[in-house]
Formats: C-alpha cells, sequence, structure tokens
C-alpha cells in the first residue's frame, strides 16, 4: 500500500513527464534554453537535417582540397544547374516516401513526358505552351492511374509502379517512333527554361532579398497567430537569428552565382517549386493529412481523413513532379530519346530524398530534402568527374551514403522510440 494511505498518489516515473514546447524552453532560458533543446533534440534521435548538411560539407572541403577548382564559382553555379532536373523528380518522390511508399517509375514517367513535349512541338508542329501543359497533364495521368490502383484496387506501390516503369518506358518508346531520338531546337521554352542565365547581377541579389523578406514575414506571421491563439510562440530573438542566418546563405549563394554568369532560371523555378510545396505540407491540411497517414494509417483513417484521395493525389503529386524534371533534363541535353528517364535517374532521384532526411519509414520528412539529397549527389558526381574518377567509384560512393543515410534513420528512429517520442 502506497505511502500515506489508499487515496495517496502514485508517484509518476520520470520518463513519462510530458515533453515541453522549445518556444517556451527558449522564452524561459533564453539561449541556454535552446542550446539545452538541441542537444535533447539530438540525445532523443531527432536528427532533422542536421547529418545531411555535415556530409555535404566534409564532401565539399575533401573535393575542395583536393582540386580548388571544385568551390570555384563556375563548378558551383554550373552544380546548380546539374541538379534542379534530379532535384525536381525527388521532390515528387518526398510525396511518396511521407506515405510509406514508393514510386518507382519516376525515371520513366519523366522520360515519357519528355517524349510527349518534343514529339507534339518539334514533330507535329503543336504550339509549344500546348506541348508543354500535354505533358505535365500527362505526368498528372500517370500519376492518378498508379493511384488508383495502389489506393481503391489494393495492388501494392511496390508493384503498380515496377509494373509502370516497365509500361511508361515502352509507351515512350512508341512515341519516339523509329528515329529514337528528337532533338529540341535551342529557342523553345524547355530548353529556355534550362539555359536562361540572369547576368544582371541584382537579380541573384534581388531573389535572395525576396527569400530573406518572405522567410521572416512568415515567422512574424506564425508568431501573431500562435500569441493570439496562447500558445508559445518563438521569441523576437530567435526570428532574428533564423532570418540572419537565412539571410548568410542566401547572399553567400547570390555573391557565388553573380562571380559566374549570374543567375540561373532553372535553379530559381526549383526553389519557387520547393518553397511552394514546403508551404502546402507545413501549413495546409491537405500537407498535415499526408504526415498523418504516414504515421498511422489506422489512425488517420479513424480521424476522418480520406485516404484514397490522399494518396492518389499524392502519385499524381509525384508523377508531375516526374513530368517536370523530365523536361528540365530534356532541356539540359535539348532532345528526348530512348534513354530518356533512364540510366541511374530513378536510383538518383530516390536517393536524393532519402539522403536529404525523408524517412523511408513515413510520417517524417521536408521538401528541402531533394535540394539536399540533390546536391550530395551532385556534388560527388561532380569531385569525381573533376578528378578524373569512374561511373563505378561514383555508383558505389553515392550506394554507400545512401545506405548511411538509411541506417542514420532507423537508429534516429530506434532512439526516438526508447526516448518515447515516436
Amino acid at each position: 500500500m502506497p505511502k500515506g494511505g489508499v487515496n495517496a498518489p502514485v508517484p509518476v516515473a520520470a520518463s513519462a513527464t510530458p515533453a515541453v514546447d522549445p518556444r517556451l524552453i527558449v522564452q524561459q532560458e533564453g539561449v541556454k534554453g535552446y542550446l539545452g533543446e538541441f542537444r535533447r533534440r539530438i540525445t532523443s534521435g531527432e536528427l532533422g537535417s542536421l547529418p545531411v548538411v555535415l556530409a555535404l560539407i566534409v564532401i565539399w572541403a575533401v573535393f575542395g582540397s583536393l582540386n580548388s577548382s571544385f568551390l570555384s564559382a563556375q563548378n558551383l553555379s554550373n552544380l546548380s544547374q546539374q541538379i534542379v532536373g534530379t532535384g525536381m523528380i525527388a521532390i515528387g518522390v518526398v510525396f511518396v516516401l511521407l506515405l510509406g511508399e514508393i514510386d518507382l517509375s519516376v525515371g520513366s514517367v519523366s522520360g515519357l513526358c519528355a517524349a510527349i513535349f518534343a514529339v507534339m512541338n518539334v514533330t507535329n508542329g503543336v504550339n509549344q505552351w500546348v506541348a508543354l501543359l500535354s505533358a505535365l497533364v500527362g505526368g498528372a495521368a500517370v500519376g492518378f492511374i498508379q493511384g488508383f490502383f495502389f489506393a481503391k484496387v489494393g495492388v501494392p506501390a511496390f508493384v503498380v509502379t515496377l509494373a509502370g516503369n516497365l509500361g511508361w518506358n515502352g509507351l515512350m518508346l512508341q512515341i519516339l517512333g523509329t528515329s529514337g531520338t528528337v532533338n529540341l531546337p535551342g529557342n523553345d521554352i524547355v530548353s529556355k527554361l534550362y539555359t536562361t542565365i540572369y547576368s544582371q547581377q541584382i537579380a541573384a541579389y534581388g531573389a535572395a532579398l525576396i527569400g530573406v523578406l518572405l522567410f521572416l514575414g512568415s515567422a512574424l506571421l506564425d508568431t501573431r497567430r500562435r500569441r493570439a491563439a496562447g500558445v508559445p510562440f518563438r521569441t523576437t530573438t530567435d526570428i532574428v537569428l533564423r532570418t540572419a542566418v537565412v539571410a548568410i546563405v542566401a547572399f553567400v549563394v547570390a555573391y557565388t552565382l553573380n562571380q559566374y554568369k549570374g543567375l540561373p532560371l532553372a535553379l530559381l523555378i526549383f526553389l519557387i517549386f520547393i518553397v511552394v510545396l514546403e508551404f502546402m505540407l507545413r501549413r495546409t491540411a491537405y500537407g498535415r493529412e499526408i504526415f498523418a497517414l504516414g504515421g498511422n494509417i489506422e489512425g488517420a483513417r479513424r480521424a476522418g481523413i480520406n485516404v484514397a484521395f490522399i494518396r492518389i493525389t499524392v502519385f499524381m503529386i509525384c508523377s508531375t513532379m516526374a513530368a517536370v524534371g523530365g523536361l528540365f533534363n530534356a532541356g539540359q541535353i535539348q532532345s528526348a530519346s530512348q534513354t530518356s528517364g533512364g540510366g541511374n535517374l530513378l536510383m538518383n532521384a530516390i536517393a536524393a530524398a532519402v539522403i536529404g532526411g525523408t524517412s523511408l519509414f513515413g510520417g517524417r520528412g521536408s521538401v528541402w530534402s531533394a535540394l539536399l539529397g540533390a546536391l550530395v549527389i551532385g556534388s560527388i558526381q561532380s569531385g569525381m568527374n573533376i578528378e578524373g574518377l569512374s561511373n563505378a567509384i561514383q555508383f558505389m560512393i553515392t550506394g554507400a551514403v545512401l545506405l548511411a543515410a538509411v541506417v542514420i534513420d532507423s537508429l534516429a528512429r530506434r532512439t526516438q522510440k526508447a526516448a518515447g517520442r515516436a
């Protein structure tokens, strides 16, 4: 019998103490509380983007020490363009991974949609904007078909998209016809989207300033909304520090780009896609339903979430982004051919999403993962090309980095479960 009688309260175990909102800790303890909360998140397995940022720093330091041209403005500017196609596809993969599923057809879909644009515009003389829209609609239609078989018929996503990987590749070959290759003229919209560079320095610095102001405005708006609702909010000091970090990164990138040719339009479009889709994931009911479905499908169903609708639309987003990525890849090489969407594009897109920090187990990740992961893979490829290393070594190192990312994700989940936070 507990000391003090039958009705005496039983002590609660220390491990059952509810977590305190970090915003409240910062308000009460300032910088000390912020550092303490950071240590707690690391020890409990909530690593976020920290591993991939550290990996990117190490990769750049290693290749920069081996060859100074790696960190040159020219190479970094070229790298920012080269990752766009794979990065766009990786954005769509992030959405599917958040559900805890996989899409193995994104490579073929990207090639198919590039072929649709090329054949319609170049071979048949269709208006380039109509051809572009048709390619994007084609990607969305592919996603709807695959999502329908997964969500309504009950075929596993792995099987549906594996079949799609073969089927859409065959359809691409059929559309291209006997020639097998359709060259883009270079003055078409797809080529211009990739090759256009704004040489005026104000373009890069202006884009950096707009990005910083949007970040600051979003943070202030979120704080105002939370303050009005009576829930913990970020302090002014916290917002200022975060904005300062974003500003430093943004203006360093702008300065580096201006040291070569200027701001690539492809990179700007890539960043716009990331910001808009990240906002949709974090700030809308639809985005929260995606996270809920990936975290606990049965709980999401009981909460009234339309599971089939979410699944179908997520696969549509994934295939549409594959179409966007395929068009940028076609603009890079200025052609659509039988090899479009092939090679290691599929693996690189999935690897970019996972390496960037999106969990393979669903329910945890960010659209920014596509950028970070694509930067890691692109940096490895760029550094090894400068050093003259073979593709075989590139594949092995990229595979090792992917494995390391999955291991870190698995260990982080195990740590979170042990800490009672998963």
